[in-house]
């Protein structure tokens, strides 16, 4: 089950960032389309659920697992690879996310649609600087894990 719910995870990412792109691209060329900015904020909200479960219980990176061969808080934020896991991608995600949530709940209110995608593109800047890109030393991840 745990390394299905990391590929559906990891599928989600690809979505997320294709709905981002798409929603960017319609609102700055003026389109409202609150029909893609929902299916953003869902598809972000599942993959923040997925997430979390992982976060906490992943046989690999999870907080669970770095407490118990760690022993303190303190030792995770000393390893790099331990603290990127434990805090750094989660904290930046969960940011990205709130963004996203404030972006579609303003263009529900009618705001100005230039200021909308300015939040999307801050979600997207967020999400992309903290992806697990196979390039990233220690961290990295395959670019679809699983096939």
């Amino acid at each position: 089950m745990a390394t299905g719910l990391l590929h559906l995870h990891n599928a989600l990412r690809w979505v997320i960032l294709l709905l981002l792109l798409v929603n960017i691209i319609r609102l700055l060329i003026g389109q409202k389309g609150l029909l893609w900015s929902k299916l953003l904020l869902i598809s972000s909200h599942i993959t923040l659920l997925l997430g979390l479960y992982q976060w906490y219980f992943s046989e690999k990176v999870g907080v669970k697992l770095f407490m118990e061969t760690m022993g303190s808080f303190g030792n995770i934020m000393k390893d790099s690879f331990a603290r990127y896991w434990a805090v750094e991608h989660l904290t930046g995600m969960l940011a990205a996310i709130i963004i996203i949530t404030v972006g579609h709940v303003s263009l529900k209110k009618g705001t100005n649609t230039k200021r909308v995608a300015g939040f999307y593109i801050t979600a997207l800047i967020l999400i992309l600087i903290m992806i697990p890109w196979p390039f990233r030393e220690m961290v990295g991840r395959p670019w679809f894990p699983g096939m």
